[in-house]
This record gives structure tokens, C-alpha cells and sequence, in this order.
């Protein structure tokens, strides 16, 4: 495992229509790229997490996983507005020489993609065996497979979808409007909206779960008044991402989770999934409340090549996080079907 920081030359043009003259990237690279340089996996992570994908997908990359690290050569990035070393609200704003803190612009995921691209080039990667991601992850994973043309062969996109929903902005709505609601947040100061993020988190684990799951999980076996598993659970949640991360980071990648829309200046769904060169597979978990399998298997209908599974699971939305083996079947399935 190899960690390094790509800060660009260029500057980058957001849809906003802002400037980010300078900006740089933490990504993280496990394996060797193969003579025919054919065997680059790139992975993306969702909402809150960082480049250091063998840890948290464990049962995804590893040694002995389906993205092993002799086989593959494997590499995941740290999102832009992130706050595990990629630049964020809370880096240098070169105007000022102070943190960006409130000013650091509106970025989409069409952004983030593109921000990828620019490392790609840097790395001088020609060709992608396959991006995977999943949630916000699976999101960028789509754009960017839009942009990348027959230099991608593969995309595995996991609860994840072509549009985000105004079911998912609401909850993301919801969620900021908690961290708004502290009233640190609107001071220049790192820890801002730290108890409303730890809020935020709380309502996020309620759409990342499924009813039948916690139920099962933090059901009480005994009688009481107060003090109820269900709660100690969110607020333990709450906490502990607060503790490894900033609510300046998390207003920015829930709005460019909002933003995320694949037919955005491209003449519809149909087109703009119809653009996109690569193979695919949508994955979609039948629990996920956040993004309905239904709206992962209407994606992989209107890609030229669409393969669709469903994850069984009561996990909810967090299922690709956690059913490894089901999901490292689906996707070797794909590539086997691919072959045959």
C-alpha cells in the first residue's frame, strides 16, 4: 500500500461556474500496474470515506478478495472537499491565504469526476479495467464512466443511481439543516457544527438502515421508559463520525450528492446512459431505502450494456458496505457472463 497526494497544475472549472485554481488529491495505490497496463481498478468511496479502500471494503480488495493485489493494480482517491487530505473547506484558499471555511465552492459530482480524470492523466493511466463505487461513490463511478469513453471497460455501480432523488435530498436537506442549526456553525473555526453533524449522522443511520434491521438489532428484551437501546445506538453513531470528521466536509459532499444528475446538458436518460461505452452493472440492495433497487435496475436498462443483481439483505442501503461475499459473487458473475 502506497499513500500520495496529486496537487494539479491546472485549475479546475466547476459547473458553478467557480475556479478552483489549485487543488490537490490523497489517493492511495495497492498492487502493481501489469506490463499491458490492463489491470487498473479504480475505486470510489461514498460519503465519508477516504482513499484507504482495503479497509473499509475488506471483503471487496485484500489479498485474498476479487480485487486482489496480486492480480490488480488498485487505486482509490480521497474526494475532493473530503477531509482526509484531499483539498476541503478547511485547506488554504490561495485568494487569502486563510481556510476557505464558508466560501469553498459548490461541487457536483460531475466535479469530483472530472477531478479524477485530471489525476488519471497524471498517472498516465490509458486504459480502466473497472470503477466501482458505491452510494456517492457509485454516483461519481457513473459520471466519470460517461466521461471516460472506450479508455473505461467496465463499471460496477452499487446502490446507487442515474439522478438523485428528491426522497435522498431531503434527507440530505434535513441533515444540513441540523448542522445549521448549532450555533457554532457560521464561525470560522474548524470544529463548526460539530453537534449538528453528530445530529446529521443520526438521521443518516435511519436511511442508510432498514425499519426490519434495527428492530431486530436494538429491540429492547426488557420494559423500560427511557433510555432505549434504538437511541444510545444513534447517538454512539452521532459521536463517533464527528470525532473523525468535519460538518464542512459533509455539506459539501451532500449537496454534490444532490446535484448528481447523469442527463444534466445531455438531452435526457436515455441519451446520456446511452453514451456511455462501458459495460455496467448496477447492483442494487432489495432493503435500500435511500436508493430504491428499482432505480438501479432503470439505469442498467438504458446503458448499451447493462447487467443487473440484486443484493438480498436486511441491511438496508449499508448492505454493499457489508455483504462482501454476495457482492464479490455478483461481480465475478458479470465478468464471467462478459467472457462466455
Amino acid at each position: 500500500m502506497v499513500t500520495r497526494n496529486f496537487k494539479s497544475s491546472e485549475p479546475l472549472f466547476l459547473e458553478s461556474g467557480e475556479i478552483l485554481g489549485e487543488f490537490s488529491l490523497t489517493y492511495t495505490t495497492y498492487g502493481s500496474l501489469n506490463a499491458e497496463g490492463s489491470n487498473v481498478i479504480w475505486v470510489i468511496h461514498a460519503l465519508t470515506g477516504d482513499s484507504k479502500a482495503a479497509d473499509w471494503w475488506s471483503g471487496i480488495i485484500g489479498e485474498k478478495a476479487i480485487y486482489n493485489f496480486s492480480n490488480y493494480f488498485i487505486i482509490c482517491a480521497n474526494l475532493l472537499g473530503s477531509c482526509y487530505g484531499s483539498t476541503n473547506a478547511l485547506s488554504e484558499n490561495p485568494k487569502t491565504g486563510l481556510p476557505f471555511f464558508y466560501d469553498f465552492p459548490l461541487i457536483t459530482t460531475r466535479d469530483l469526476a472530472v477531478s479524477l480524470e485530471m489525476l488519471r492523466k497524471h498517472l498516465q493511466i490509458d486504459t480502466i479495467h473497472t470503477v466501482i463505487g458505491g452510494s456517492l461513490g457509485g454516483q461519481v463511478a457513473l459520471e466519470w464512466a460517461h466521461q471516460l469513453g472506450n479508455k473505461l471497460k467496465h463499471a460496477v455501480i452499487v446502490a446507487a443511481t442515474a439522478k438523485t432523488s428528491p426522497w435522498v435530498i431531503g434527507f440530505n436537506e434535513a441533515q444540513r439543516m441540523a448542522i445549521a442549526s448549532d450555533n457554532t456553525w457560521g464561525k470560522l473555526q474548524n470544529d463548526a457544527g460539530s453537534k449538528g453533524l453528530e445530529a446529521a449522522r443520526a438521521m443518516a443511520m435511519l436511511s442508510y438502515r432498514n425499519p426490519r434491521d434495527l428492530n431486530s438489532k436494538q429491540n429492547e428484551s426488557t420494559e423500560k421508559l427511557d433510555g432505549f437501546l434504538a437511541a444510545s445506538y444513534l447517538r454512539y453513531q452521532g459521536a463517533k463520525l464527528a470525532k473523525r470528521f468535519h460538518a464542512f466536509g459533509y455539506w459539501a459532499l451532500t449537496k454534490a450528492m444532490d446535484s448528481h444528475d447523469i442527463r444534466n446538458g445531455r438531452g435526457g436518460f436515455e441519451k446520456a446512459l446511452g453514451e456511455i461505452s462501458a459495460k455496467v452493472l448496477a447492483v442494487g440492495v432489495n432493503s435500500d431505502l435511500l436508493f430504491l433497487s428499482q432505480e438501479a435496475q432503470d439505469l442498467s436498462k438504458m446503458v448499451k450494456n447493462g447487467h443487473y443483481s440484486t443484493l438480498l439483505s436486511t441491511a438496508g442501503h449499508d448492505a454493499f458496505l457489508i455483504e462482501f461475499e454476495q457482492l464479490s459473487k455478483v461481480i465475478e458473475t458479470f465478468y464471467q457472463d462478459l467472457s462466455d
